[in-house]
């Protein structure tokens, strides 16, 4: 608005020259109030009539917005978001703010730079798909001086650990100058609002968000806080912040293997389990070499399964292994990957060491590495102690004196010492940790050797004979060595109660500790004491202990314990191997009588008698007589085995069925009970039935093989025995067909199990 001030003349000062003053004043407030008039007589928006279709609609073109970057003044940039719909990309704005007339502009980007006045309002218009039914649009309206704003962050990341939240945030290096604080507000996953009111923090200082539940997901919203220079300061997009890891990783496994065809390499295999396995994105595995040597690069693999490869020298290396996601660190499993101590032809006097002073060392090597490599690196260390590491370049000779060491060296302590060798040329520091060097040798050395303190121990004596002895003992202590032993020293000497003899003694290996003495005398009470020694000198001597050697015509007890108890054992183990043998080489041969045949037919018989008897009719109750009815025939022997199919063959056709199971049986007349005497009739009937059809080639015949050698068509006889007559005439054998009729008489009608069991 156009304000003009008048000053009020007084009418005595009225003169022509204030006349046309006026008049002049006059004309310019005529001129001013016709262009205000013209310019709030234009319509409150510049939208032509092609544009009516178009409204406002949720799926359609949103999110218009105008703002201007601190601290670039002049531009002012308007972004939007297309429409769900949209296929042709195509934009019309148009831009109202006096005095840009409006002018249409058709664009396909989302973003639009105008340069407009910061005082006067701005109304911008965006229009998606002008040309369809189904156009929509988006409106700002604002003053341009207070649309300067600052932020969002460019980076933010996040640190969870101890139950609270660490934000770090960085923002754009030209917007610093815009603001001193920022907001941070919180509320955890799935929660609708927002915790209290936002946090505020002072930009630099450190932001730490407190009291939160290590086990809750939380989304992080940040933004500045406004003042005169920066109006506006928006919401950064959310962050989503996992739940904090707190578990460490366990059950580590660790296998060491050698690698083919690269000496001093080993291949290390690391595994190990994560009980919260879905809550991380992956692990963090950092390796370092215990002697605290950085290699260049940082010594951290990240691997998304718990498992890890590595190549290695012999040396020793600490291993952490950490679960992570985005926002925090679990705790680590810590792993020591030992140095390798079998190092088969590492110790074979390749690598020698010659010690000048307590802070200097000359060490040695036996090949020619020159030809292949220039920068090593030394290890040693004293038992207990820390790793200490030298590197160097060396490509003139094959030894290396190292001056000044980081500690002075110690008297009395062993060192080991270990050479690697490594691949690079221009730096001999480690550069990586996985494949980076082999180790070479390794052995043992001292600044200065002494005798030992001790010796040895829990000495023992056995297996004692006339003239020698076992002695046995504990070696001594590596600690109370103080150098390299060389071997013991045993002296011994004849014990007596009042005096000794002449001391002897024997120098052993120091491998050892068992040895035998010999040349001892019988019956003699010896003294022992055995001692180190080093370079430096002779240790000191153990505790004696006394020993006796047998006496001459004792009994060796232990010979004769032994032997005893080789007989018992015999004795009390011998019985059923030599039964069990027994059975295995010599069987016995079974009876016919419990075979299969000979169990049926005595069961068939039995139970066909007991219903015979059990039909019996009884005419007299006299239980003094028994008679026995049977059919007897008089065959010559030697025309049994023709007559035997006849005699079957008139069985079926002429006995009835009780007497169809005819049986042979020895005639029990001769009542004197006296034993028959062997006679030719036996050879007589053996030769008979060798020269029959029924012939079998064993004494043991089953019912199977009785069925194989009669002829088909000839029926079985169940029960048939063949007897010899005793009588005088021994050229006949009596046939007996069987029990016909077998009358009892009793004198009671009731008879027991017992009487029955009698007469059967």
């Amino acid at each position: 608005m156009v304000q003009l001030q008048f000053d009020v003349l007084d009418s005595k000062c009225w003169s022509r020259a204030g006349r046309a003053r006026v008049l002049l004043r006059g004309l310019m407030l005529v001129y001013f109030t016709t262009l205000s008039s013209r310019i709030h007589a234009s319509p409150a928006t510049c939208s032509s009539s092609k544009y009516q279709h178009c409204g406002f609609h949720p799926a359609g073109v949103h999110g218009l917005d105008c703002f201007r970057r601190f601290p670039d003044f002049v531009r002012t940039e308007c972004v939007w978001k297309p429409g769900n719909h949209t296929s042709d990309k195509e934009y019309t704005i148009v831009v109202d703010q006096p005095p840009i007339k409006c002018k249409p502009e058709n664009i396909t980007t989302l973003s639009k730079t105008l340069k407009v006045s910061e005082s006067r309002n701005l109304t911008v218009e965006v229009f998606e798909n002008i040309n369809s039914r189904n156009c929509t649009k988006a409106v700002f309206r604002g003053l341009p001086r207070y649309m300067v704003r600052c932020g969002p962050p460019v980076n933010v990341s996040f640190g969870r650990h101890s139950g609270g939240l660490d934000v770090n945030v960085t923002w754009p290096p030209s917007h610093v100058k815009g603001f001193t604080d920022y907001h941070v507000r919180y509320k955890e996953q799935g929660n609708s609002t927002w915790d209290e009111s936002p946090l505020q923090f002072h930009k630099g200082n450190r932001c730490r968000v407190e009291n939160l539940n290590s086990s809750l997901a939380y989304v992080v919203q940040i933004r500045c806080v406004t003042n005169t220079k920066c109006t506006q300061c928006p919401w950064s997009e959310a962050y989503y912040i996992p739940s904090e890891l707190r578990t460490q990783p366990d059950s580590v496994d660790l296998q060491d293997t050698d690698v083919p065809q690269k000496n001093g390499r080993r291949l290390v295999s690391v595994s190990w389990k994560f009980s919260a396995d879905e809550l991380n994105d992956g692990y963090s595995v950092t390796v370092r070499k215990t002697s605290g040597e950085t290699p260049v690069n940082t010594p951290q693999f990240n691997t998304s399964q718990p498992q890890i490869r590595l190549i290695l020298s012999y040396s020793a290396y600490h291993l952490h292994i950490s679960a992570v996601n985005n926002v925090s660190i679990s705790p680590a499993a810590r792993l020591t990957i030992p140095q390798r101590e079998d190092m088969s032809g590492m110790r074979d006097g390749r690598l020698k060491v010659k010690v000048q002073s307590n802070r200097s060392f000359t060490i040695s090597w036996k090949d020619n590495l020159i030809r292949t490599y220039v920068c090593y690196s030394v290890e040693w260390r004293k038992e207990g102690d820390k790793v200490k590491y030298m590197s160097f370049y060396q490509r003139a000779q094959n030894n290396r004196t190292l001056d000044p060491l980081p500690e002075p060296l110690e008297p009395y302590q062993r060192y080991n010492i270990t050479l690697h060798t490594r691949p690079e040329k221009g730096t001999c520091n480690m550069k990586h940790i996985n494949n980076s060097e082999s180790t070479y040798g390794s052995t043992q050395f001292y600044f200065t050797e002494g005798t030992p303190l001790s010796a040895p121990k829990n000495i023992q004596s056995y297996n004692g004979t006339l003239t020698s002895v076992v002695l046995e003992w504990l070696p001594i202590p590596e600690e109370d060595t103080r150098g390299f032993l060389l071997g013991y020293i045993i002296y011994y000497t004849e014990y007596h109660q009042r005096r000794t003899g002449s001391e002897k003694n024997v120098t052993v290996d120091p491998e050892l500790n068992i040895y035998g003495l010999e040349g001892l005398k019988s019956a003699t009470t010896y003294q022992v004491q055995i001692s180190g020694f080093t370079s430096a000198g002779e240790g000191v001597r153990s505790e004696e202990i006394l020993f006796k050697t047998e006496h001459e015509g004792n009994f060796d007890v232990k010979g004769i314990i032994i032997i005893f108890s080789v007989v018992a054992l015999v004795l009390i183990c011998g019985t059923p191997i030599i039964k069990r043998a027994k059975v295995v080489l010599w069987p016995s041969i079974p009876s016919p009588g419990y075979s299969n045949a000979m169990q049926k037919i005595d069961g068939i018989c039995e139970l066909e008698l007991l219903e015979a008897i059990k039909t019996l009719k009884v005419e007299e109750w006299d239980t003094k007589s028994l008679q026995i009815v049977e059919k007897e025939a008089v065959i010559p022997a030697s025309a049994l085995p023709s007559m035997l199919p006849l005699l079957s063959d008139s069985l079926d056709e002429g006995d009835s069925t009780d007497t169809s199971r005819d049986w042979f049986q020895t005639d029990t007349d001769n009542t004197s009970g006296d034993v028959l005497p062997h006679d030719t009739s036996s050879d007589t009937r053996q030769m008979a039935l060798q020269g029959s059809p029924f012939v079998f080639p064993s004494g043991y015949t089953t019912l199977e093989m009785l069925q194989q050698v009669i002829p088909q068509g000839m029926p079985l006889m169940n029960t048939t025995e063949v007897i010899e007559s005793e009588s005088e005439d021994a050229d006949f054998t009596v046939v007996k067909s069987g029990v016909e009729y077998v009358r009892q008489f009793s004198t009671s009608p009731i008879m027991d199990s017992e009487q029955m069991s009698t007469i059967l």
